[in-house]
């Protein structure tokens, strides 16, 4: 092919790929002066936060008792920066010039930083719950040697400190950024929660590959989730216009000691509650009352009959 027909065959594609119809819904056009979320310094940012919820465990491993204080306090200010830089970005992205309601930079940075330390105030207790997330999976896996594993090996402790930090950022209203944070959990762990999601003490999802908890569940104390399960929206009512209406509950409630059983798919805004038991393979679509179970149950039968022929009866 000669260089006139490379040429024109690129030409053309580029052409096509800049008309203003092509691009309808997926172009950010960015604002001079506005900064623009980034993947690289939320990597940092998570980075920091383990750091300084489990120190010795993530980041430095030459931490000791001695220098903790100024270890913590350094990765802190550079957390804050951080955290400034991207929560003003998560706010002004999205919007358009006539949109942005902040009208200098100054006001904008203050509010962010103001954000930003708000957040850092929450860490002392996002480590206070962490802690029982971390006793919750040690103790409810009888292969777990210690605490030090649970932290070091276990994907929901890392997927877990990512949504509760994406979490605080939600409940102040801070778009975009929490859920790339929870996302990154997502790509690292293989457990998808949306950071709306709220979800109490002591929870834990054992091996965790393929969990997806959506955006309006609600979670609460001492649950155990399983491989698979997902906690879904069974359908989503439309406007007139045939669009799904955003920001109604259509997620699951799972009441305290709740435990979910591998690839479990429970759907819709029911309740499942406390005590109850959801086996594995099963789909749950409407409410189950305190302190029941549900099984597949010719899964149940079938071994039923499969041990009994092999014990001759």
């Amino acid at each position: 092919m000669s260089n006139d027909n490379i040429m024109h065959v690129l030409t053309k594609t580029v052409d096509i790929l800049s008309e203003k119809e092509s691009l309808k819904g997926l172009y950010h056009e960015h604002r001079d002066g506005d900064p623009l979320p980034s993947a690289k310094e939320l990597e940092e940012i998570i980075d920091l936060a383990r750091a300084i919820l489990f120190p010795g465990y993530f980041g430095k491993s030459s931490v000791n008792i001695h220098t903790i204080q100024y270890q913590i306090g350094v990765s802190m200010e550079r957390l804050h920066k951080l955290l400034t830089q991207q929560i003003l970005a998560g706010l002004c992205f999205g919007l358009v010039s006539d949109e942005c309601e902040c009208q200098s930079e100054i006001p904008c940075h203050e509010t962010a930083s103001a954000l930003a330390l708000k957040v850092i105030e929450k860490l002392p207790e996002i480590r206070r719950i962490l802690a029982t997330d971390v006793e919750a999976a040690y103790n409810g896996d009888p292969a777990a040697d210690s605490f030090s594993e649970i932290i070091s090996c276990y994907p929901v402790i890392k997927a877990l400190t990512n949504y509760r930090l994406a979490h605080e950022l939600v409940l102040l209203g801070v778009p975009l950024i929490p859920r790339m944070m929870t996302e990154m959990a997502h790509s690292e762990t293989g457990i998808d929660i949306h950071p709306a999601a709220t979800i109490g003490e002591y929870f834990t999802i054992d091996h965790g590959t393929g969990v997806v908890i959506g955006a309006t569940c609600i979670i609460g104390n001492n649950v155990k989730l399983y491989q698979g399960v997902t906690l879904g929206a069974k359908s989503f009512p439309l406007d007139a216009n045939g669009n799904p209406i955003k920001g109604i509950p259509r997620h699951p409630i799972l009441e305290d000691n709740v435990i979910v059983y591998a690839n479990a798919t429970i759907l819709g805004r029911i309740t499942i509650g406390k005590g109850s038991v959801v086996g594995a393979n099963v789909w749950v679509t409407k409410n189950m009352r305190p302190n029941t179970k549900k099984f597949k149950k010719e899964k149940v039968d079938s071994i039923d009959l499969e041990y009994n022929q092999g014990m001759g009866i």
